[in-house]
């Protein structure tokens, strides 16, 4: 095996075993995520459309951030590559293609960013539950990473 090949088979073992780990990353605020509320703590009324957790407006731009979308990229490479494919296609989890269409900006980032609760109190987030069958962990993401991840998913789904 070529030596950058086996270094990048190691970095992404590493990656996944660190993304499927509780190791209790500290979260930071995204300040372009507004909360919705000035204590910043989660919104305790469910949204269905918006889902469960603290991002009730997120604004974005018509146009794509790439340095935005390169960040979220770096942490889809690290943390979610190894279940979700950028297609439609199923791996463990659901494919990424179209999501940005299928669900509000909120939604995704409180999903990714509150699972748990997600998982619990939203009926689009059970049914994926029971295609996938597979409890997605939480990645310990944070409000940055969130909005990051959000952007390239964005990119993904063809946004220029």
């Amino acid at each position: 095996m070529h030596v950058s090949k086996k270094y990048l088979l190691i970095a992404t073992i590493l990656g996944l075993v660190y993304s499927c780990s509780n190791s209790g990353s500290e979260k930071k605020e995204q300040p372009s995520a507004s909360t919705g509320n000035e204590s910043g703590a989660p919104s305790s009324a469910y949204d269905s459309v918006k889902g469960a957790g603290k991002f009730t407006h997120v604004t974005l731009n018509p146009a794509l951030d790439q340095k935005l979308a390169e960040k979220g990229k770096a942490v889809y490479d690290i943390k979610c590559s190894g279940c979700h494919k950028l297609t439609g296609e199923k791996l463990v989890g659901p494919g990424w293609k179209g999501v940005t269409e299928r669900r509000k900006p909120e939604w995704i980032m409180n999903f990714v960013t509150n699972t748990e609760e997600m998982l619990n109190k939203d009926a689009k987030a059970q049914a994926m539950l029971e295609i996938c069958m597979v409890k997605m962990p939480n990645q310990n993401l944070s409000d940055e990473d969130a909005r990051n991840v959000l952007e390239f998913m964005r990119k993904n789904d063809g946004v220029k």
